[in-house]
């Protein structure tokens, strides 16, 4: 989808919760605050979540419809919103303690792209946590995108595993009002 397309459907409704996904919320719960960023951020809820726990976050979406959605929300003043296309956005390396990427859907070599520079930007020991619609969701799940070529899984997500520290990697479980949802989860650090 383009940025365009994205304005449209902020600007047509708020696309989720105001707080935060709970796996999202029950992984990061434990980890000390730093700098960190949301890359696809959509309306902020997450970037909202973890200002609220005294990271300094950045929030990057290509929708600025999205963002003002996150902006006008309480707490908006401790977040840094960038409009950008996170495909090209960048940080320094190593000047992060934690990248994420939530539901986050493009093609497969662009996401590879996308997650090993995300692993550059990490300080050693900063964590990257992935969370996404996972491709067998297609037929044994319900919701998410339909196209298979931008749904995450285990095996799409083990190249940036290899590169990091790895505390989880696992298709998951998520309940949803329509039924269950099959989603791909990755959580790793940074070697030292």
């Amino acid at each position: 989808m383009r940025a365009e397309d994205w304005d449209q459907r902020y600007a047509e409704q708020a696309q989720w919760s105001s707080g935060p996904n709970e796996l999202v919320a029950e992984l990061l719960a434990g980890l000390p605050p730093g700098a960190a960023v949301d890359l696809a951020a959509g309306e902020g809820r997450h970037a909202l979540w973890l200002a609220e726990r005294g990271w300094r976050v950045t929030a990057v979406d290509f929708s600025d419809v999205g963002l003002d959605r996150g902006r006008a929300r309480p707490g908006a003043d401790r977040v840094d919103w960038v409009t950008a296309d996170v495909r090209t956005w960048t940080a320094a390396p190593g000047s992060l303690d934690l990248v994420l990427v939530a539901y986050l859907h493009l093609p497969v070599q662009e996401m590879a792209d996308l997650l090993t520079r995300a692993v550059g930007l990490l300080r050693p020991g900063g964590s990257l946590l992935v969370l996404g619609h996972d491709v067998a969701n297609l037929h044994e799940g319900v919701g998410g995108p339909q196209d298979p070529e931008i749904l995450h899984s285990v095996g799409r997500l083990e190249p940036v595993a290899r590169l990091l520290d790895v505390d989880r990697l696992a298709q998951v479980r998520r309940p949803t009002p329509h039924g269950i949802a099959l989603d791909a989860l990755l959580l790793g650090r940074r070697p030292a």
